[in-house]
């Protein structure tokens, strides 16, 4: 009995320290970045998210998406040569509770949802490569910031927004490594050596106050969080996206 009551004991503790986890570190094949949680303001989106990172589901998604100067954004597809449409959507959970309650500000991550639903958010987050409070603390119910990237990171989410990035399907823009305008004119194919792709996002600080010496910027936009306001101008895409082929074209 004594022995059960030590096991349970240690299974609760190794539990907790496992949902208190507020520090991630995302590598990539194009440099890495931390992430640190507010998972003492934004709970819902932070467990979410870090059902995501604990099942590896991120492990091995890439980078779908990026808007130079105003999103980068992932957590959504994978790649898998053999397949015909080699860009498969990865299995999501429930989708999840709004909860717009800091500010969509140069270096924070948000959840990604669906064209007029706030209650739509389940494994797509962006990072916000400029200050986008004006647009994205009010559209469909503010877009819920839970974390930010710390300021050697954000070198690194910089860098990844700068490179050439092409549009196929309903992507608006994938950032390509070693893949030049002659290789799409050229219909080259893409390989996972030209994607920037999520290696792993791993916990690597189970400090639940380590957000506490931060000062993120309160959503003073918002007034009615549930409100189904219609996600239109440059967000209006957030919605699920399916990638059917390969014909890439330069976009810029």
């Amino acid at each position: 009995m004594t022995r059960m009551r030590c096991a349970l004991a240690l299974s609760t503790l190794l539990l907790t320290a496992q949902a208190q986890a507020t520090v991630v570190l995302v590598k990539t094949s194009a440099g890495n970045f931390e992430i640190n949680l507010y998972d003492k303001t934004t709970p819902t989106t932070v467990a979410n998210f870090l059902n995501y990172v604990n099942s590896k589901s991120y492990d091995g998604t890439f980078i779908h998406r990026n808007e130079p100067g105003f999103v980068l954004q992932g957590g959504g597809f994978k790649y898998n040569p053999a397949l015909a449409s080699p860009f498969v959507a990865i299995p999501q959970q429930a989708a999840i509770q709004n909860e717009p309650k800091w500010s969509n500000v140069k270096a924070t991550i948000a959840m990604a949802k669906v064209s007029g639903n706030p209650n739509s958010a389940t494994s797509q987050w962006f990072i916000n490569l400029a200050d986008n409070s004006a647009n994205l603390d009010l559209q469909n119910g503010g877009f819920t910031v839970f974390g930010q990237v710390n300021a050697l990171g954000m070198e690194v989410v910089t860098a990844i927004s700068q490179l050439p990035s092409r549009v196929h399907s309903n992507f608006p823009g994938v950032p390509m490594r070693n893949y030049t305008s002659a290789d799409a004119q050229a219909n080259r194919p893409v390989t996972a050596d030209n994607l920037v792709v999520i290696e792993s996002v791993t916990v690597i600080n189970t400090d639940q106050n380590s957000a506490a010496s931060l000062n993120p910027k309160p959503n003073t936009l918002i007034t009615n969080p549930t409100s189904n306001e219609t996600a239109g101008g440059a967000f209006g895409g957030f919605a699920a996206l399916l990638l059917l082929g390969l014909g890439w074209h330069r976009r810029r």
